[in-house]
């Protein structure tokens, strides 16, 4: 077998092989004889037909057959005799297959690239301290009870905080627009659910009051039949109703499941939560960051074949075939960070030996468990599924190489508030 390859482009490769002309004429000719064995055709025995004949009917077809068994073979055979590691499935075209001649195909393919991760004392990482203070339980208690608010009719004036039921309806220069109007709308004046300006102006009224609303859509506003244009609403206020918050006691306790330790069990598992989110979101973000990192200080050149191939994964997993029209380029941009992410961190991988741990794959598992009412069973049935279990050692490689990575990176501390954490 002769190979012989060329480079078309940066990752691109050329690879023509000639495989001898005894080596597939044998086999050819090997097949005819099996056949000959077998083959009915009218007027002939079974068994029985001449050899010439079957030549004539099969030769061409069997030929074809054999060709691509080489081809098969004899591909990854060359790939290893040359080193090269293609990206994606190879183009195959054979341009000779004739009897007495070498059997030659080509198939142009994309190799790995050569990657160079940057200088991991290069990479600078931002390590967030924060905790969880008696004032963020407060807060989110708080939210908690607005969780659970009751409304009241109330016979006043409406203030900021009241949720009123409305009807209205607006037109633009006098001409209505695409859902104007509406009836016994609920409104909670200060949520910013309306058009900017809307609500203020229904502070200070009463029930059965009617008003007129004069309001400008913004600029960027989704609808280009008003985006930019003054809107006049006609509304009628059918009610007014203020909020009535539950009290923070043990009562307010029990309905959150806490049937034993009362209101300060419900603030010791809030804690507990808020911490656990606490921990899972810088953990995220110093994730992010050191990828971020490894993309900005690493030139990578990707192959085409491994974009297309993760555009069509992201589509795929998105289902959005139908959601973007087929529109593969709003995923281009993703799939290049990921593909070439895959690589950096494949590359790290091998260049400093990492390892999934064992232990670390069970932990996480059994952790994801706790949320189930059987976690045992859980545990049992990510270990039986080949799928899922590598899901989660995936997931403990990539911790395990940012772990590797901000340990001999510069970090730098940097202190946030629970909710700066959040909202960040």
């Amino acid at each position: 077998m002769q190979v012989s390859v060329e480079t078309t482009s940066g990752l691109g490769r050329r690879m023509t092989v000639q495989i001898p002309a005894d080596q597939i004429d044998q086999q050819v000719e090997s097949k005819l004889k099996q056949l000959a064995r077998s083959a009915r055709l009218d007027g002939f025995r079974p068994g029985k037909v001449p050899m010439g004949v079957v030549k004539k009917r099969y030769e061409a077809q069997v030929r074809q057959e054999t060709a691509g068994e080489l081809i098969a073979s004899s591909y990854e055979e060359a790939l290893q005799q040359e080193n090269l590691k293609p990206a994606g499935e190879p183009n195959i075209e054979q341009t000779r297959n004739q009897a007495g001649q070498e059997l030659e195909y080509v198939a142009t393919f994309e190799v790995f690239p050569d990657i160079e991760p940057p200088q991991l004392s290069d990479i600078t990482i931002k390590r967030i301290v924060a905790e969880v203070v008696d004032t963020d339980v407060d807060n989110m208690i708080e939210k908690l009870r607005k969780q659970r608010v009751t409304w009241t009719k109330a016979g006043r004036e409406s203030v900021e905080g009241d949720r009123l039921e409305i009807d209205f309806e607006g037109t633009v220069d006098g001409q209505p627009f695409t859902g104007n109007a509406g009836q016994n709308v609920p409104l909670e004046l200060g949520s910013g659910a309306m058009i900017p300006g809307f609500e203020e102006q229904l502070v200070g009224a009463s029930a059965g009051d009617r008003k007129t609303i004069e309001v400008n859509f913004p600029a960027d506003y989704a609808s280009d039949e008003v985006a930019g244009k003054t809107a006049k609403f006609d509304v009628t206020v059918n009610a007014v109703a203020e909020a009535a918050l539950p009290e923070v006691n043990d009562e307010f306790a029990r309905a959150f499941g806490i049937v034993d330790g009362g209101l300060d069990k419900l603030r010791e598992e809030i804690r507990n939560n808020m911490e656990r989110e606490l921990a899972a979101s810088i953990k995220s973000k110093v994730k992010q960051q050191v990828f971020d990192a490894l993309l900005e200080k690493a030139e990578v050149d990707i192959p085409a074949s491994l974009i297309d191939s993760e555009v069509d994964a992201l589509m795929k997993k998105e289902e959005a075939g139908a959601d973007s029209g087929g529109d593969r380029s709003r995923f281009e941009e993703e799939a290049r960070r990921r593909v070439s992410l895959g690589l950096l961190i494949s590359e790290i991988i091998q260049r400093d030996q990492l390892q999934v741990d064992p232990e670390r794959v069970r932990q996480t598992i059994e952790s994801l468990a706790q949320s189930y009412e059987k976690p045992e069973e859980v545990v049992q049935w990510y270990y039986s599924n080949q799928e899922m279990l590598a899901g989660v050692q995936t997931l403990v490689m990539e911790d395990t190489v940012v772990e590797w990575i901000s340990g001999k990176a510069k970090v730098e501390d940097t202190s946030m508030s629970f909710d700066e954490l959040m909202q960040s």
